[in-house]
């Protein structure tokens, strides 16, 4: 009993350290993967995307703020842990943009079409939950007939 009361303090320390990885490494592999599986595209209103994951804050501060463009068959997807509500808004960005928002039955509950960079700091968002935002080029949801209750699929 006297060798339990001297080790226990290790002990408790060495469980407390064992949580803190698991719970760790449990959030990075949901970062790194979705159900398991990398995502490489998703199918939305009868057209495949190639994408990008936002996955960890600061991908998704920066999202595609900066870049001097993105190509007509690709976007950006942002993944949140759990759904909340997230607004967007058009900081640094070189041009206009469409924004998805998602819910965790990957229905869309909100667009933003032809969001401007002259737009900032206006945000925009469906004030709801939600647990994912795809960001395409600026008329991809006019063009397709995209519209809220629509369904996408990923892709792996």
């Amino acid at each position: 009993m006297k060798k339990f009361k001297k080790y226990f303090p290790f002990i408790v320390v060495i469980i407390f350290v064992a949580l803190v990885v698991g719970f760790l490494s449990q959030n990075n592999n949901f970062s790194q993967k979705i159900g398991g599986q990398d995502i490489k595209f998703t199918k939305i209103a009868g057209q495949t995307l190639k994408i990008e994951l936002a996955l960890t804050l600061k991908e998704q501060e920066q999202g595609l703020s900066g870049r001097k463009t993105l190509a007509p068959d690709e976007g950006m997807l942002f993944v949140f842990s759990k759904p909340s509500v997230n607004y967007f808004w058009m900081k640094d960005m070189n041009f206009p943009i469409d924004m998805i928002w998602l819910d965790e039955n990957l229905k869309v509950i909100y667009l933003k079409k032809e969001a401007q960079p002259e737009s900032y700091p206006e945000t925009f968002g469906p004030g709801v939950d939600n647990s994912y935002v795809l960001e395409v080029s600026a008329g991809f949801s006019e063009k397709n007939n995209l519209k809220e209750g629509d369904s996408i699929e990923f892709l792996y």
